[in-house]
């Protein structure tokens, strides 16, 4: 009795310290109700996401981070945390599925979900320092019943290296399962010998029919200036994408064949500044979400660069005719707000009021704008700007004050395409000489944007937090109508 109970003790103790390898995290304390804009609480962030759908079900997987990256001597320890929902409305929060359980898993990196003969299998990497005290990358994969629940399978990792290609880098494996039953795996590396050395960046592609032994294919993608992370693969309406991440900027290729040869699109409406290694999921009614997430800046100075670790972000995607892919808001996920306030609109300059909730401004000659006080800190703002003849910019400056010497301008620049939010922008919007349609969330320094419902642009804000906003246009004429301002639900 004695005995037994040393070893119950032995293997009490044991789990214990098994569990308490990685960071920890209580699924029960989180939000349920929004996912837009999400940080778990606590001194936790969402990393890379990796979203999958079935039966109607958005399963959003994401990295739980803790310490920015700096986990386990700044090799991340990071984990798989797990949220799901039927409707984007409503959320189910679950414990940790893919977790740190062994001494040398330094890091539970991205990867991916397929589901396949009544399983779902989770593939990613597994970082890990080797005999030679090096960093390495290698695979590693779990199988589950029901996508919540995950068995680890062994060898772990299962495939520690491709002849030719990176060892410290080769994660973020890419999977999916062919007609014949095929797995495939695209895996973001580098050419040991590239033609260029500052374009080494590569996809690798291995397939496998019983997940034992895999062949190296061509790669899919070569000749990147940076190693392709967090990449994504689907058919959708007749159209092949590949898309993938070059140091954290989203882009995407196209094709009417499997494995291309690939198009460019005519805009990159994936890649924005501050929207991190985007990547998508089938869902009702053939409509594809895509989840990414919008990382911290250092020091929290509006300037800094980015840190990893952040908030949650989704977009809805659209397909144009050529293929070419658009993004807007997903309806169901724009947070919640109180009935509009009343906002009384005062032209400051060559404006002038257009009955109770809009405003025009004629300024040849220079710069006209109009202001509008006592906007809430967290709001949602709706309106329509149109521009009458060609102007040099307009927009509307945000969090300012009454002297509008400072804040972040959403500004337009039709002559060229472009759409700026602060300090990062977005290029080839081509129809900013018609009537938009602007839809914006201002929300605990997040500033999110959605433009005619075609195009997208956020940002991460710490400096300023005024409460006016200056609507205004330069060189020439524009019309603000139907403005409505909603203060944001707790």
């Amino acid at each position: 009795m004695k005995k037994l109970s040393l070893l119950m003790l032995a293997v009490i103790l044991g789990s214990v310290a098994k569990a308490q390898l990685g960071v920890k995290y209580d699924p029960s304390i989180q939000s349920t109700t929004s996912m837009q804009y999400f940080k778990p609480k606590g001194n936790l962030f969402v990393g890379d996401c990796i979203p999958f759908a079935r039966n109607g079900t958005y399963y959003y997987y994401w990295l739980l981070d803790s310490a920015h990256h700096k986990s386990l001597n700044g090799l991340g320890g990071h984990q798989w945390a797990l949220s799901t929902s039927t409707d984007l409305k409503t959320w189910k929060q679950h414990p940790l599925v893919l977790g740190i359980d062994e001494q040398w898993e330094k890091s539970i990196c991205t990867g991916s979900v397929v589901y396949h003969q009544g399983k779902y299998y989770a593939f990613y990497a597994t970082r890990l320092i080797n005999e030679e005290g090096h960093v390495n990358e290698q695979l590693s994969y779990a199988i589950s019943n029901d996508g919540i629940h995950f068995d680890k399978q062994k060898p772990n990792p299962f495939y520690t290296s491709a002849p030719g290609y990176s060892k410290r880098n080769f994660r973020d494996p890419k999977v999916f399962v062919d007609q014949a039953g095929v797995f495939h795996l695209f895996v973001s590396s580098e050419q040991e010998k590239p033609v260029m050395q500052s374009s080494a960046g590569c996809l690798v592609h291995l397939t496998s029919k019983d997940l034992k032994n895999w062949t190296v294919q061509e790669p899919i993608l070569t000749g990147q200036p940076s190693v392709p992370e967090c990449p994504d693969y689907f058919f959708w309406k007749g159209w092949y994408y590949l898309v993938y991440s070059d140091n954290s900027r989203t882009y995407y290729v196209k094709s009417k064949n499997a494995y291309g040869p690939w198009q460019a699109p005519r805009h990159q409406a994936l890649n924005e500044d501050w929207s991190n290694v985007v990547k998508t999921a089938e869902f009702k009614n053939d409509r594809r979400i895509a989840a990414a997430w919008v990382p911290n800046r250092n020091d929290s100075k509006d300037g800094n660069h980015e840190i990893f670790g952040g908030n949650s972000l989704f977009r809805e995607v659209i397909q144009e005719p050529d293929g070419t892919l658009d993004t807007r808001f997903p309806a169901e996920m724009i947070p919640l707000t109180d009935n509009a306030i009343a906002a009384k609109i005062n032209p400051k300059l060559m404006a002038s009021v257009l009955g109770s909730d809009g405003a025009s401004i004629n300024a040849p000659n220079g710069v006209g704008a109009a202001r509008i006080d006592h906007i809430p800190d967290n709001c949602r703002i709706t309106l329509e700007i149109e521009p009458q003849g060609a102007n040099e910019e307009f927009g509307i400056l945000l969090k300012s004050d009454a002297k509008g010497d400072d804040g972040y301008r959403l500004n337009f620049i039709g002559t060229d395409g472009i759409v700026s939010l602060g300090n990062t922008s977005i290029t080839g919007v081509d129809y900013l000489n018609k009537t938009l349609k602007i839809d914006l969330v201002m929300k605990d320094g997040i500033l999110d944007a959605d433009i005619d419902h075609k195009r997208t642009i956020v940002n991460r804000t710490y400096e300023h937090n005024g409460d006016v906003i200056w609507l205004y246009a330069k060189h020439g004429k524009v019309v603000f109508r139907s403005i409505k301002i909603y203060p944001l639900k707790n």
